[in-house]
């Protein structure tokens, strides 16, 4: 997910900025959403519709309830990765992340 997000970054800087905003928005929701159902899948999370205050933080109607009761907006954390860069790394968001499920040696 980060390598594509660095593409679509490369992308957008290379066109001077003249994708449409409303693709960008769409891909990277589409990206999010996928990022949350790895963590369905992965880390024992589930889906929930956010109340406004949590909406006013995370900029978004739905988050992940964690299985240690934490909520996380995987949607939030992959528009962070593409207008951050690197240092909101994908990858060590979900590594850092209790309850998720390690892969067998």
């Amino acid at each position: 997910m980060d390598f594509l997000i660095d593409e679509m970054r490369d992308c957008e800087s290379e066109s001077q900025g003249a994708t449409d905003p409303a693709d960008l928005a769409r891909n990277l929701f589409g990206l999010g959403a996928y990022v949350g159902e790895v963590l369905v899948r992965n880390a024992g999370s589930k889906w929930v519709d956010l109340d406004e205050p949590e909406r006013d933080y995370f900029q978004q109607r739905v988050g992940m309830r964690m299985a240690d009761g934490m909520l996380r907006s995987p949607l939030s954390k992959v528009v962070n990765r593409y207008e951050v860069g690197p240092e909101e790394s994908l990858e060590l968001y979900y590594l850092t992340l209790p309850g998720r499920v390690r892969a067998a040696a």
